[in-house]
Parts: C-alpha cells; sequence; structure tokens
C-alpha cells in the first residue's frame, strides 16, 4: 500500500499543484514584478526600479493607515484574547446553559465582514446622533467602533479554542495544585495559562493577522472617513489601486510591503508564543 501511495501521489497532488501555481504563486510573482513597474496594465508596464517604493514614503496616507492599523490591531489582539480567554474561563466551569452561550457568542461569526459592518453602522450612528455626531466626524469613533465590530464578531470564535485548550487541562494537574495549597490566582498564573499557550498561540495568530488585513468591516463601517484618517492598510492599499491614476505600481509596492510586514511579524509572534508553550 505504501508502495502504491509513493508512486501514485505525484499523480494525485498535480492538480492541486496546478492550481495552487496559477491561482497564487504566478500572480504572486508578477504582484511583485509590477511593483516596481509603471502600468494600468498588467501588458503595458515600464520598469521603474524602486521608484515606486521612494513615492510611498512621500504619501501621508499610507503612513498615517500605518501608524492606525498597528493601534488598531494591537487593541484589538489584547481585548479580543483577553475576553476570549475569561469568557471560556467562565463557561468551562459547568454552569447550567454553558452549551446554549458557547452557540450564542459563536453566532457572530457566521455573519459577513460587510453585512456586519453595516449593521454596527446603523447601530454607532443611531447612538451618536443623540449627540449630533456620526461614526465619521472623527478618526477616534471610527478606531473604536471597528474595535467593538472586530470583538463582537472574533471574541466567540477565540473562546471555542480556548475553551478546547482548558479542557485539555489534565484534571490531576489541578487537584494536585490545589492539595499544594494554590490559590485561584496562582492556579490561573502557573497552571491554566503555561497549559492552554498552544491556543493563545493560534489565537493570536488569527487575531493578529486578521486585524491587520482587516478590509471589508473597514470599507462598510467607515470608509476610512474623515479625510482617510480611520483608513486601515488593506483599504489604503485598495484606495491607491483603483482610486488615484497612476499610482497602481505604488498600490501594488505598497501590497507587496504590507505582505512583508504581516509575513515578519506573525512569524515573530509564533516564535515568542510558541517559546512559551510547556513541553510536554
Amino acid at each position: 500500500m505504501e508502495k502504491a501511495i509513493k508512486k501514485y501521489f505525484p499523480i494525485f497532488a498535480l492538480p492541486t499543484l496546478l492550481a495552487f501555481t496559477i491561482g497564487f504563486v504566478i500572480p504572486f510573482v508578477l504582484g511583485v514584478y509590477l511593483s516596481f513597474c509603471e502600468f494600468t496594465t498588467v501588458t503595458d508596464s515600464t520598469f521603474v526600479g524602486l521608484k515606486n517604493y521612494i513615492r510611498i514614503w512621500g504619501d501621508k496616507t499610507f503612513t498615517h493607515a500605518l501608524w492606525y492599523t498597528s493601534l488598531f490591531t494591537v487593541a484589538s489582539v489584547i481585548t479580543i484574547n483577553v475576553l476570549a480567554f475569561l469568557v471560556a474561563m467562565l463557561l468551562t466551569k459547568g454552569i447550567r446553559g454553558t452549551n446554549v452561550f458557547r452557540t450564542v457568542f459563536f453566532m457572530p461569526n457566521l455573519i459577513g465582514g460587510i453585512i456586519l459592518g453595516y449593521i454596527w453602522q446603523l447601530i454607532f450612528n443611531g447612538i451618536l446622533l443623540h449627540i449630533n455626531r456620526t461614526l465619521t466626524y472623527s478618526s477616534a469613533y471610527g478606531f473604536f467602533g471597528l474595535l467593538i465590530l472586530m470583538n463582537w464578531q472574533q471574541v466567540g470564535y477565540m473562546m471555542i479554542i480556548y475553551v478546547a485548550g482548558i479542557q485539555n487541562i489534565p484534571g490531576e494537574l489541578i487537584e494536585a495544585a490545589k492539595i499544594d495549597g494554590a490559590t485561584n490566582r496562582q492556579l490561573l498564573r502557573y497552571v491554566t495559562i503555561p497549559m492552554v499557550m498552544p491556543s493563545i498561540t493560534i489565537c493570536t495568530f488569527l487575531t493578529l493577522t486578521n486585524a491587520f488585513k482587516l478590509y471589508d468591516q473597514n470599507l462598510a463601517l467607515t470608509a476610512g472617513e474623515p479625510s482617510n484618517k480611520s483608513e486601515l492598510l488593506a483599504l489604503n492599499i485598495y484606495n491607491t489601486f483603483y482610486g488615484r491614476t497612476g499610482w497602481e505600481g505604488v498600490g501594488q509596492a505598497k501590497a507587496v510591503i504590507f505582505f512583508l510586514a504581516v509575513a515578519v511579524i506573525a512569524l515573530i509572534q509564533l516564535k515568542l508564543t510558541r517559546s512559551k508553550e510547556v513541553q510536554a
């Protein structure tokens, strides 16, 4: 059987490999090349070297979007993971209706980003209109609006991962800690958190990457208003590429920098959190 699998593996893997090459590898390589070109379509590109990358740093909308996205990412990663962990701790205490609560908390994750953005836009504007404001009145309103939206959508999803991690902690380990006189705070710090570090690694990675590449909720909720001050990086790249004539190459260069930044930060996060995991 093993010999047969090895013999026919290339045949079965070929369609998937071909689809991956056509759908990802070729567009990715072409995209990197176009970031060094001026173009309006793929067939009329002109190589200009690092010109597009130099123009990026003269674009104040990009630098603002970079810092705005970084701040939003830090805030969302912390709040989502803390809230998800607390809810998971609560729902593993054996309280009545636990399964119902888990389902209810998870349901917002099933709603599409665009729909979710418009729903919360109506909610926020309905509240803010009482003080003669709207969500696009300032970038601060947009920031906290996006933060609340992302917490509402993702806390339930991350909670499921944390629940699985908490339930995987050996019961005899907790009992031994209690017999040794560990308080609830010590139990949390020295037993629960170290044992759920694999879940923390996964949830931190997901929330980090989701926050950095957030686009649809940002578009639906504020569309970058006022004056692109609530614009995250993904929306800034889109607006540069499709909304500014002659800036297609710059938009592509921004996309390459965006990819590299997310990849590097995600790899650093994985290394840091994995180093904290308890070895079995």
